[in-house]
């Protein structure tokens, strides 16, 4: 029985990974970009802030001189239950400080829904709305690409992620890493097969009528995947914009990035949990490829916490003297599972290629193993804790302008 579990845990997970890699390929080429407009729809730019004082004020310098009409765009700050000089330095920029104190609803989520309702009751209106991260910086053409997306018939659009340190430590050259590899090798295969791209949390931008539509309702530990469930259940499928690029600050230490991507594992197991099965059934009944590839992306974190347990079952099992030894897929066919483990690591060396990252990002390949492998005990930890819903805050603590990480590009 034992035996018959295993092994069939292991051709499920084989499958999907097989899936994934296949679907890579299709990144390897990009389309030709879609129709231009001239600007003409209007932005509400929402930045979402806890104690953000270090960091606020470059990127509200940054969205002030966007290449885009000044009056088709209003920038506002979410300070949510701030302590610091947070609301008064987006004051002093001259943009809209909206202050929100509840320390029982505590996080990004709920921070949104609520600056939302505070939106529809403003006198003006706007055609979309799009959201950062208070440690972000944007390429001046940002809106001008949500501006064509939205003209051509796109509803939920999601800006190429890029990280603004990249080379501070081995940590935010991990980020860096997976964040080219998850635009161009999962984003950007999505976009040419006309699937739904997944939300990545900021950079993100909503057209208004639907927003108030639906509501946002998205008050997770991962607010981005909730609402991208919450979007492919209703047939909308968000669009990735390669061009359109965010750049977001990534923690520097293991320690601090091990607590951020705990919190993203609870929450992930959480949205898994309530999405899977519904989008997938709706799916198959549908016969919507969108849906089933989305209920699969969900269940990614049960993938990675199922396979990493039969790894380690297997490994320990190989090694133990005078043991019957489980069905082992690697053993059934080593030679076509050694080619796959060595094309699932290769994914990261092309998409590093594709994407032509800087030559001293590849050094830091040989410690990428150790992140891909810390993804197992955090995961582990996160099953057993899905439950709590704290919110943890990521502090930054230095200034990045984006001339300074422009020339840094430079040279």
């Amino acid at each position: 029985m034992l035996d018959s579990l295993l092994l069939g845990l292991q051709i499920v997970l084989a499958c999907i990974g097989a899936y994934q890699l296949v679907l890579t390929f299709f990144g390897w080429y990009r389309r030709r970009n879609r129709a231009e407009h001239a600007p003409q729809k209007s932005f509400a730019v929402l930045v979402a802030a806890h104690n953000e004082e270090q960091v606020v004020g470059a990127l509200i310098e940054n969205l002030k001189n966007l290449d885009y009409p000044k009056e088709l765009y209003d920038i506002f700050v979410i300070c949510d239950n701030c302590s610091d000089q947070t609301a008064q330095i987006a004051r002093d920029a001259g943009v809209h400080a909206c202050e929100r104190h509840n320390p029982q609803l505590r996080g990004k989520g709920f921070a949104i829904e609520w600056m939302l309702k505070e939106l529809w009751k403003m006198p003006r209106q706007y055609d979309a709305v799009v959201m950062f991260d208070a440690d972000n910086l944007v390429n001046p053409d940002y809106l001008r690409h949500m501006n064509n997306d939205l003209c051509n018939g796109s509803q939920v659009i999601q800006a190429y992620l890029d990280t603004k340190n990249p080379h501070d430590s081995w940590i935010t050259a991990a980020y860096a890493i997976t964040y080219w590899y998850c635009n161009r090798l999962w984003q950007l295969p999505r976009t040419n097969l006309g699937l739904a791209n997944y939300l990545g949390g900021t950079g993100m931008c909503f057209e208004t009528n639907l927003l108030k539509e639906i509501g946002w309702g998205a008050t997770s530990l991962v607010e981005d995947l909730e609402f991208t469930m919450r979007c492919v259940m209703r047939g909308i499928n968000p669009t990735f914009n390669y061009d359109a690029k965010v750049y977001d600050e990534k923690p520097l230490t293991f320690k601090a990035s091990a607590r951020q991507r705990l919190r993203w594992m609870q929450g992930h197991f959480d949205v898994a949990r309530r999405y899977f099965f519904p989008l997938f059934w709706r799916g198959i009944k549908e016969g919507s490829w969108a849906k089933i590839d989305t209920a699969v992306y969900a269940l990614n974190v049960y993938n990675l916490f199922i396979g990493s347990i039969v790894t380690v079952i297997l490994w320990i099992n190989a090694v133990l003297p005078n043991v019957e030894k489980f069905p082992s897929l690697y053993e059934m066919a080593p030679y076509a599972f050694g080619i796959f483990s060595v094309l699932t690591y290769a994914q990261f060396v092309v998409a590093l290629v594709l994407e032509k990252a800087p030559l001293k990002t590849y050094k830091y390949l040989f410690a990428f193993p150790v992140y891909l492998l810390s993804w197992w005990p955090i995961t582990f930890y996160a099953f057993f804790t899905q439950n709590n819903k704290q919110w943890s805050h990521t502090e930054h603590t230095r200034v990045i302008r984006l001339e300074d990480m422009q020339s840094k590009q430079a040279s």
